[in-house]
């Protein structure tokens, strides 16, 4: 260390001050706060029915309790960052720590699925606040030269909170109760709650802007995001334009992201800071983190969806093997920090991209005997692409920006990764929809009682359930049928990775429209 700063004073260059141990311990305790916020996403997809049960619910109630926690979360978080400035992160932190594991431990005592959405609801806008908190934090406390071992981390909370999100909800609601998938939020809760009020103490706060706080731009805000993701959610299963609800939404998008928009860029103190667009990297990297969120969410959503309704997993089997990606994930983290320190980030995104790209289309020879092993090397290319990528997508994104503007567009950049998830969720749903519609009739066609080979089939299942007593050419129809309709189904999920695997090649390419920092992908400066 004393010779980094003799060869900084010999070079003219100011020696970086040492980072207090303070602020090291309070950054790891508002890491546990956002891990347990992003967990929170996915923890309850993979136990519904058990939460279902439990409440007496249908399932289009019971998709609620997912539903009402990525709504009331996707407003908040652009917020968060307005709210930092005027409580200070430390306030802000803490009462959103607070407030999550008050909302955790409501959520597991609700009787009825009102009350559970009420709890999912609060819990989503509260623990919102705490996600942009931590990657404005890492780039307020931390100078350049530390990012390459911080930027690691946060990517790794950010992309594997998510997707072992479905293995802990399986283990806690099949050991105990769907319950637990909320207590377990209460002890951490407590322990980030009182770090974060004794130890974060590094920007003060600024009440003067709540004078010119811009309610008008809130509200908005608040329809805009909530009503888009309403019916990003909700739109396949309804119908998508044919539903009242969903047209209504669509409206409410409009007029409400119009005078959101318009306070966005006149209002004094806008609610939301839009002028961090005008800094390239960070358009670029915001829109990077965006498909980023289309591949991170639709392959946590897709593969769950593959391995019940194909291989008929429960959703403890379906966690053990989505774990796969989440231990590529942790092991890759500190090679993907040595590799920003030598690497053009450029190349590292590159990289990332294409092994994603590659993972995505060895999914497209699928067949409906894949298990485990068969998707275990494209769950490892998801793993290590993810963390490669994400790691100097942070760093290109928030690294060049000035301290005053990170905390603003730490909000946008982590909700464009939440609407990324969104929208790709609902992409590949209608996809699932429509193409398998599509391929069962292509199937149909070549299952006629006129083809020879479906006579031959018919024939021979009819006389073998003949032989077993039953009414062998009701149950042959009826199997056949069965047979076409997963086929078709297969065929639909190949669609879905062709286009991921498409969107991910295109952004291989699209990595050179950034410009090239000054140095290696965690050794960014801020000020530009």
């Amino acid at each position: 260390m004393a010779d980094d700063i003799a060869k900084d004073v010999q070079a003219g260059v100011a020696p970086e001050p040492p980072v207090p141990v303070r602020n090291v311990f309070a950054f790891f305790a508002m890491v546990l706060g956002m891990f347990m916020a992003i967990l929170d996403i996915q923890i309850v997809s993979a136990s519904l029915s058990e939460i279902q049960a439990g409440l007496g619910a249908s399932s289009d109630e019971a998709a609620w309790v997912q539903t009402a926690y990525l709504v009331a979360e996707v407003i908040m978080i652009p917020l968060s960052g307005m709210a930092a400035r005027i409580l200070s992160t430390r306030v802000m932190f803490t009462v959103s720590a607070a407030g999550f594991t008050m909302a955790s431990a409501l959520a597991a005592t609700a009787t009825n699925i009102d009350q559970m959405i009420i709890y999912r609801a609060i819990q989503g806008f509260i623990g919102g606040g705490m996600i942009p908190s931590v990657f404005a934090a890492a780039f307020i406390i931390f100078p350049p030269s530390k990012r390459p071992i911080v930027s690691p981390i946060i990517g790794l909370i950010a992309t594997l909170a998510p997707t072992i999100g479905p293995t802990v909800g399986g283990y806690l609601s099949h050991s105990f109760s769907w319950h637990w998938l909320f207590l377990v939020n209460v002890p951490p809760g407590i322990i980030v709650t009182i770090a974060a009020w004794t130890l974060i103490d590094f920007d003060k706060p600024e009440p003067g802007l709540a004078r010119n706080f811009d309610w008008t731009g809130l509200i908005s805000m608040g329809v805009f995001l909530g009503a888009l993701e309403y019916v990003l959610e909700e739109g396949n299963n309804k119908g998508w334009l044919e539903d009242e609800k969903i047209a209504v939404g669509v409206v409410a998008i409009v007029i409400a992201g119009l005078i959101f928009f318009y306070r966005a860029f006149t209002a004094k103190f806008p609610i939301v800071d839009l002028k961090a667009f005008t800094n390239r990297n960070f358009a670029f990297g915001t829109a990077f983190s965006f498909i980023m969120g289309v591949g991170l969410y639709g392959l946590t959503y897709l593969y769950p969806v593959y391995l019940s309704a194909i291989r008929g997993y429960d959703s403890l089997m379906i966690g053990e093997t989505m774990f796969v990606s989440g231990l590529a994930m942790f092991f890759t983290a500190p090679v993907a920090g040595i590799m920003s320190r030598k690497l053009d980030p450029r190349m590292m995104m590159m990289i990332g991209f294409f092994g994603f790209a590659c993972g995505t289309l060895m999914m497209t020879r699928m067949t409906a005997d894949w298990d485990f092993w068969e998707l275990f090397v494209p769950q490892i290319l998801r793993g290590c692409s993810m963390m490669i990528a994400m790691v100097p997508i942070n760093n290109v994104a928030l690294g060049t920006l000035p301290p005053d503007r990170i905390r603003n567009a730490s909000g946008l950049y982590n909700l464009s990764r939440n609407l990324g998830g969104a929208v790709g969720l609902a992409v590949i749903n209608t996809m699932l929809t429509r193409q398998t519609r599509s391929h069962y009739e292509q199937l149909s066609e070549h299952v006629q009682w006129g083809r020879p080979e479906a006579r031959d089939m018919v024939t021979s299942m009819t006389n073998k359930f003949n032989a077993l007593g039953l009414d062998g050419g009701t149950v042959a129809i009826k199997q056949l049928a069965g047979m076409v309709e997963q086929q078709a189904y297969i065929l639909s999920f190949i669609d879905v990775f062709l286009l991921l695997t498409s969107l991910f090649a295109m952004l291989v390419v699209s990595s050179f429209l950034i410009q090239k920092p000054e140095g290696p992908a965690g050794a960014s400066g801020g000020g530009h």
